[in-house]
This record gives structure tokens, sequence and C-alpha cells, in this order.
């Protein structure tokens, strides 16, 4: 399969400045001779035909993105597609077949051991599906056990534990031990400790999946919120559209171990790379997620130069009230240029179309 990509994905922020992660031809083939299948016929057969001709495993094929700093990537696709595996091989967990990873400017494909460990410690954390909390130590030890490691003393690792737990709304559980914590709670302690050490990038793998919806919805609003006063790099793991729609600043969408699409929430809603795609993303209120590029017509000499005025990049949903109140059509406006017209109808098609929807993509 030939991946597609949008113009983000392909210039991206990392056009302006070194990308936080650049990964480039990654591949992890599971089986003997593995590393012989890439550049032969064979690794252009189907995961199927490969494993009944060989018996290896096609986990991840080929597969190229860069993040930027800063940027909430997230990376979909149902059991089976890869994502896990992918985001193992980001720090070597699980060891590449082949391929390239640059992270925070170390290239994590020919780093040694002690490179790994300290990249580990200091740059990458992981939040897990499994919240992996020591069961005799409580919270504010749970949240420092990661400083412990990194040899901080006691008192300086208690005090930036607080800190973080405080932030993520732990405040008055310090003392309190995972069995006596709900899911939602445990996995709070969980990112509370990915964070502790203040690293540059986090990489979550599921890690709301096994949560009940509504603990499931509180804390992805605590991922946005967070995000929003700590600009972290984040990849996000996930098998949910609707958890990646509404996270993901762009989604990589992988099947079979192959990158199907790698788009912005509205790229991959207004434009579907493929029928896999677009069955996929059937089902989601348009209006919620595509913004009034996709619904602007271009100006004309003779259109009001009154009427609201917003930016392309603004939510279908979030302009519909203004627009439908007003006598004129929206102009949108791009760094001060006229660059589309949007009026009642084209607003309306978006809107009265997602009625039968019940997809909650909103924040």
């Amino acid at each position: 399969m030939t991946a597609t990509t949008s113009s983000a994905a392909t210039t991206s922020a990392a056009t302006t400045t070194e990308p936080a992660l650049s990964v480039r031809n990654l591949w992890k083939i599971f089986g003997n001779k593995a590393d012989g299948i890439i550049g032969t016929p064979d690794a252009d057969l189907s995961r199927k035909e490969l494993q009944a001709k060989t018996g290896c495993v096609m986990a991840v094929k080929d597969v190229s993105f860069d993040v930027a700093p800063g940027e909430v990537f997230v990376v979909m696709g149902l059991s089976g597609s890869g994502k896990s595996t992918l985001v193992r091989c980001l720090t070597r967990l699980i060891e590449p077949t082949a391929g390239s990873i640059m992270l925070d400017g170390v290239d994590v494909s020919a780093a040694n051991e002690s490179k790994l460990r300290e990249l580990r410690r200091s740059h990458v954390s992981m939040v897990f599906q499994d919240f992996g909390l020591l069961p005799h130590r409580q919270v504010i030890d749970n949240v420092a056990y990661g400083l412990e490691i990194r040899g901080v003393g006691k008192k300086e690792r208690r005090t930036k534990a607080a800190e973080i737990v405080e932030l993520v709304g732990l405040e008055g559980y310090e003392n309190s031990y995972p069995d006596q914590l709900s899911g939602g709670m445990q996995q709070r302690v969980g990112l509370a400790r990915a964070l502790a050490g203040d690293p540059s990038m986090l990489l979550f793998d599921e890690p709301f999946s096994a949560l009940d919806p509504l603990i499931r919805r509180d804390m992805q609003n605590e991922v946005i919120r967070l995000q929003a006063d700590l600009h972290k790099t984040l990849v996000f793991i996930t098998h949910d559209l609707q958890e990646a729609l509404k996270l993901g600043d762009r989604i990589l969408i992988m099947r079979d171990g192959e990158v199907v699409q790698i788009g912005t929430p509205d790229e991959v809603v207004g434009a579907p790379a493929d029928d896999y795609v677009r069955d996929f993303t059937s089902e989601v209120p348009r209006a919620r997620v595509l913004t009034l590029k996709w619904v602007m017509r271009d100006p004309l000499p003779d259109d009001s130069s009154e009427g609201p005025v917003m930016t392309s990049d603004t939510i279908i949903r979030q302009a519909a009230r203004a627009a439908l109140a007003s006598e004129h059509p929206v102009r949108v406006v791009d760094d001060g240029v006229l660059v589309g017209i949007v009026d009642d109808e084209a607003i309306l098609r978006v809107v009265v179309a997602e009625e039968d929807t019940d997809v909650d993509v909103t924040p």
C-alpha cells in the first residue's frame, strides 16, 4: 500500500525547526533471518503471505514521519496494526529490524546501552495501559520512583513529586496506596510519575483503553489541560478514532504495519486517503471536526464587506451560531487576507448532516 500524507505531514513544523522526533524507513519483522527480507520481493508480500512463506511477521513496514516539538502526534489503528510495536521501537524497548530514529538530536538507532538508559531516564517517559504502580509504595513515592532511580536525594525528589501530584489533581492523596485509588486516579499517578522527571517527550501506549468511558473522557481532558500548560511533545497510541480526533494535532493511521494516512483531524475526515479511512470516519460528526476551509468558496468582487470575520481553521460547529445569526456571509481572513466566503447554506449542509451521528470529539 502506498501511504498518503498531507502537506502538513510532509512539510510539518520541522521545516522551521528541528523535529523532536524523526523516523525514517522503520521496519520491524519478527522471525528468523528477518533482516534478509528487506529489499527483496518478499518485503512486498502481504502480512499473511509473508508469514505463510517465511514464518516471519511484518509488524512495522517502512514507516517514516516527523513530530514537531510540542506537537500531539497520534498513532491510530486497530488491534494488530503495529502501532504498539512502533512506539516501543522508538526507544528500542523492541529492537527495530531496520531504519533510523532521531529523538531530541540523539541517534537512537546507533545508541549504546548507556546512552539508551540516559535517554529513557531523562528525555522520554512512557505511560502504559497497565499502570505498573508499586503496590507497597504510597502515591508520593510512586511518583518519585523515577527520580530515585536517577539518584536524586529523598528531600528533593519528594518536593518535586509533590508539585507534580498537585499538577495532576491528586493533592490530598499523597499518602494513599494504589489499591485505595480508582482506576482513573491510578492512571493519574502513572501520568505524574512520567512527568516527574521533566522529560521533553511522552509516549502513551493506549493508556486509557481499560478505563470506564466517563473516566476515560476525564483523562483525555486532563492530557489536553496539561499539554496547554507544559507544551510537551506527545506521541499517543490509540485504537479509538474519537480519542485520536480529540487529542491529535496530527494523526497517523496504520493498517497491517503500514502507514495509510498522515494528516490533521480535519484532513483525515475531510480527505480520507482510501476506503479504509473513509469507512473509519464515516460516522464522525463533520461539523465538529472540519474547518471553514472545507466549505468556503472563493471571494467575488461583489461580495459584501460586512459579516463575521473568522480564520480558515475555525471549526464549523464553533462558527455556526455567529454565521447563521448574521445577515451577511462569513468572511474568512487569514493573516489579513480575505481567502474565502462561507454562506449559510454551506454551514447548514454540514451541521444538519451530523444530526445522524452521535460521536463526541469535542474536548
